[in-house]
């Protein structure tokens, strides 16, 4: 009994004086350049819930439990400090604790770090630019495209803004979106059915993203993926382990408005967090006329850490919207009716209206599962899922009517409604030809996903990976009627198996939030119906061997994939039931090394070979319609590169030198080709394409000591022509005949719709310790418009070398301003950004049906509040 006595009496008087012990922490943080405070730096006690922020003046005071310990302190583009405190005899002042600039990724990845594929995990080098979470939140996070936050890196080219909210395209390289790999959070993204990426439903990606690294080429993603531009990956928000949150108002040019509010929770002691971010944005209009937009965003994410092995976070986001599409014109249209001119548009009722409207809603989910095995070894895993539902609208019937019966004009609503009940049956019922409505092509998927990898550190110099990546995807494609206009039923017939005179009645709202659960069942699917498998399965593996001196690596990957079209209409030729089960393997290797020549100066070269698998869209010979596949059969294509680069690192300068040469062979290309006498239509197909993109890159940064002003700079140099003999046919679409078909020489010919020559520079000054202004001035030259290959084909069998039309190079100049204040001891961020600033004209881009104008000079503003 004494001896149980005393132990009690120890364990209180232990508890006793560590309970005196505790006591205050205080200090001030600033910026290691600018020597200025650092508001809102995290401020952590390590292995506890315990967490402050530094106030406007960076100072903090965070109550600590325990005599002894560390704290860590972080601020997002800064490198992270731990420092130990003792408050054994009475509060401890740290003093001043100076945070540097800090280019590494590591502070914004808090999961998921073997899945992302980041340029950090390894130690040869690649041609890579990052974007930090705050450049995108303060530039890009309203009425600007998400793509414009990567505008300002090598060989990146942004077109079709005017198009409407999230239509921009961009280019890496001169290699469009479907051939460069955009993952999110280390899952890849890219349209399964067609490589494409459609922005509009990643709208709210400026608001959730911590960071975007532009890999251009070979880059250093371990997956089998179409990185045949290279490889962006976009690393979102994930549960924030420090309480607190934000709210922000915006407004800008053409009665734009967003209202956005995030919150985290903090981790508390049992080892959870949760954070959620919701937005709603609207306009009346982008830029062109005809072009509304009105969508949400939300993220909710929460994180669990059990113990110091195993950290799980499962993150849902997503961003329903609709926006009112622009399409390309004829410079005629543009000089007629103005530069805002949209012919998809008009008005019904005295309000506008349009023809084409997108809608989409694809919420995206992972769940990841860190575990420090041991010192040496790690595994990460992330299960994701996404369910796409949506599409775009358009005019069904050949009743449409213009303003003054002019081609190029406005469509007039209010005589088409006069139009289709003059001519409805007494049922109010009327057909294709005499009458027009609008109608949705929807295009629905589920799609489920696996990645694992296990990252290897524990024999010396080396590092090991090997993993493994599976999908599973099913997509429905089909088209409904949307907007009657003014009748009551509309009678089509594009089955067999149903009657003539079948009449549709039931109409299906153009809503993303709609469109989750209300979608036509067959019996209401007109004009084509459809749907897509697409089974894939990969592994891949990475063996890197570093010194201080040089490193080497070899990566490699294969996979295998499985197509399958079923048709529930007959359409042109074999349309109906399941198509044969296709299946292709494709595979990569990489390879590389890279030489220190001092701590300042670095060189290296990579090289790599692809065999990726073709799209589904390609394999088929008519997608919508028919279960054949294409003839002849179509073969992966094959990419060959190879790159090499310098680096230099020293003191207030850094400097990146990049030379490559891509090969990207055995492509495919099919275009409308001339319609026929008897009314069918005919395609050109194009199999055995090769093309070449070669040239040099630069971009460089000087922070001069005090970090009052920044520069940096960048330039692309790029000659992308198609090379060699390419075989090709004319096909009739309805009965699949050969029409047409020979061999062509196409050297020579340039690579259309991006800049291959690009320059540009920018920066920010101190004006006022809480006032920056920041500018970027960009070049483009050396921009041709789309090789259609129709043309192609025909100049070479006319004995000429075909040239896509070269557009005139522009200029542009991008402004902002941040005034940070406090208003008693609550904290705001005032932004304001112009983009265009001198309203400069110029063309974007030609494709196949006309021009696209740039956007004039647009702005917004925003006041954000922290707490």
């Amino acid at each position: 009994m004494k001896k149980i006595t005393l132990l009690l009496t120890v364990i209180l008087m232990a508890s006793v004086a560590q309970t005196f012990a505790q006591g205050t922490v205080t200090g001030i943080v600033l910026d290691g350049e600018s020597n200025a405070p650092l508001p809102g730096a995290n401020i952590k006690q390590i292995r506890t819930a315990n967490g402050t922020a530094t106030d406007f003046d960076g100072k903090f005071s965070l109550k600590v439990d325990q005599p002894t310990g560390t704290i860590n302190i972080s601020y997002v583009g800064f490198g992270s400090k731990n420092i130990p405190f003792n408050v054994t005899n009475g509060d401890q002042d740290l003093g001043t604790i100076v945070l540097n600039l800090d280019n590494s990724l590591e502070e914004v990845v808090i999961v998921g770090t073997g899945i992302i594929d980041l340029a950090e995990d390894r130690k040869t080098p690649i041609a890579v630019s990052t974007i930090k979470g705050d450049d995108i939140q303060l530039k890009t996070a309203g009425n600007v495209e998400f793509t414009e936050s990567m505008s300002n890196t090598p060989s990146v080219y942004v077109a079709n803004q005017a198009g409407g909210f999230g239509d921009s395209q961009i280019f890496l390289r001169g290699f469009d979106d479907t051939n460069t790999a955009y993952l999110l959070n280390g899952q890849p993204i890219n349209g399964q059915e067609d490589g494409r990426m459609y922005w509009s439903n990643w709208a709210g990606m400026a608001d959730v993203a911590n960071a975007v690294q532009v890999q251009r080429g070979l880059g250093s993603s371990k997956l089998a993926i179409s990185s045949v531009g290279g490889t962006v990956n976009i690393i979102s928000k994930s549960t924030e382990q420090t309480e607190g949150g934000w709210a922000r108002l915006m407004g800008g040019n053409d009665s734009f408005g967003k209202a956005t509010v995030s919150y985290n929770t903090g981790l508390s002691d049992s080892g959870w967090a949760f954070s959620v971010l919701i937005d709603h944005w609207q306009a009346h209009r982008k830029y062109s006329e005809g072009t509304a937009g009105q969508g949400q965003n939300y993220l909710f994410s929460v994180g669990y850490n059990p113990n110091e092995q195993h950290s799980f976070n499962f993150l849902i986001t997503g961003a329903p919207q609709w926006h009112d599409q622009n399409f390309s014109q004829d410079l005629e249209v543009y000089q007629r009716f103005g530069e805002k001119h949209n012919r998809n548009s008009g008005f019904l009722d005295g309000e506008r209206y349009t023809e084409r409207r997108n809608y989409y809603h694809k919420p995206v989910a992972n769940l990841n599962w860190d575990f420090d095995i041991n010192e040496g070894m790690e595994l990460s895993t992330v299960l994701y899922a996404s369910w796409g539902r949506g599409g775009g609208t358009g005019g069904l019937g050949r009743g449409r009517i213009r303003v003054d019966n002019d081609n190029d004009r406005e469509i007039d609503f209010d005589a088409i409604v006069e139009n289709n009940i003059a001519n409805a049956d007494s049922n109010g019922y009327a057909g294709f030809g005499n009458s027009y409505i609008r109608r949705s092509s929807v295009n629905n998927h589920n799609w489920y996903g696996l990645l694992s990898n296990i990252n290897i550190t524990s024999v010396e110099n080396w590092t090991f990976n090997l993993g493994f990546d599976s999908r599973l995807y099913h997509g429905d494609h089909f088209r409904q009627v949307n907007d009657l206009l003014g009748l009551n039923g509309f009678t089509d017939n594009f089955r067999t198996d149903r009657p003539s005179d079948y009449v549709f009645t039931q109409e299906y709202e153009a809503d993303p939030w709609a469109a989750i659960f209300d979608f036509a069942d067959e019996a209401n699917r007109t004009q084509f119906d459809y749907s897509e498998d697409i089974n894939y399965l990969g592994g891949f593996g990475q063996a890197e061997y570093a010194t201080d001196k040089f490193s080497v690596f070899v990566q490699g990957a294969v996979s295998t994939q499985s197509f399958q079209r079923e048709g529930r209409f007959v359409g042109t030729g074999n349309g109906l039931g399941k198509s044969e089960k296709l299946n292709k393997t494709g595979y990569n290797v990489k390879g590389g090394f890279s030489y220190n020549l001092t701590e300042q100066h670095q060189v290296f070269v990579n090289a790599g070979f692809f065999s990726r698998q073709p799209f589904l869209d390609n394999i088929f010979r008519d997608i919508r319609n028919s279960n054949d596949l294409a003839e002849p059969e179509v073969d992966n294509e094959e990419i060959t590169s190879f790159e090499g680069g310098y680096r230099f690192r020293g003191g207030n300068f850094a400097l990146s030198i990049d030379v490559y040469r891509t090969e990207w062979a055995n492509r495919f290309l099919s275009t409308f080709g001339p319609e026929l006498p008897n009314g069918d239509f005919t395609t050109y197909r194009l199999t055995d394409v090769a093309q070449v993109h070669q040239g040099v890159e630069y971009d460089f940064e000087y922070r001069p000591d005090g970090g009052k002003w920044r520069l940096r700079g960048f330039g692309s140099i790029g000659n992308w022509e198609f090379d060699g003999r390419t075989p090709y046919t004319l096909a009739n679409n309805q009965t699949a005949t050969i029409i047409e078909e020979g061999n062509i020489d196409i050297s020579g010919t340039k690579i259309g719709r991006a800049a291959q020559t690009s320059f540009g520079f920018g920066g920010f000054v101190k004006l006022l310790p809480n006032l920056t202004v920041d500018a970027d001035y960009n070049i483009y030259t050396d921009l041709y418009g789309l090789v259609d290959p129709e043309d192609v084909v025909q100049a070479r069998l006319d004995g000429e070398t075909y040239q896509a039309e070269r557009l005139p190079a522009y200029d542009l100049v991008n402004a902002g301003l941040t005034y940070k204040f406090n208003f008693g001891e609550q904290r705001f961020t005032l932004r304001g950004n112009v983009r265009n600033l001198f309203n400069s004209s110029y063309i974007s881009q030609r494709d196949a049906f006309g021009y696209y104008l740039g956007i004039g000079r647009t702005w917004n503003a925003s006041l954000r509040y922290n707490f």
